[in-house]
């Protein structure tokens, strides 16, 4: 884990965060794609650490599970934090206006 912190800034990702990722294609190495969506859930497991990320695709909501310490990750960019009272916000899956405003 040091030595994936050392190579790229990790930020504190928490539930309920509005993030901004720049993700490495892994059929192809030189493209880069931009995955902005909210932070669904957090598991803490070390150097299996992951994050569930809510966004909306075309009107339709879209769950992606990344691995915090991915190579393909290249950046994570904390855009808004909302105020959250738990710890898995599976309820947004029936509501998505979250990301609508911006």
């Amino acid at each position: 884990m040091q030595e994936v912190s050392t190579q790229r800034e990790i930020p504190d990702i928490k539930p309920g965060y509005i993030v901004q990722l720049k993700v490495e294609v892994p059929e192809n190495k030189r493209r880069i794609s931009i995955v902005k969506g909210i932070v669904i859930t957090r598991p803490n497991a070390g150097l299996n650490t992951t994050f569930r990320l809510r966004r909306l695709v075309a009107g339709v909501g879209v769950e992606s599970l990344f691995p915090l310490y991915s190579p393909n990750i290249e950046e994570i960019k904390v855009l808004d934090k909302k105020k959250v009272r738990r710890a898995k916000l599976y309820y947004l899956r029936d509501k998505m206006n979250a990301l609508k405003k911006q």
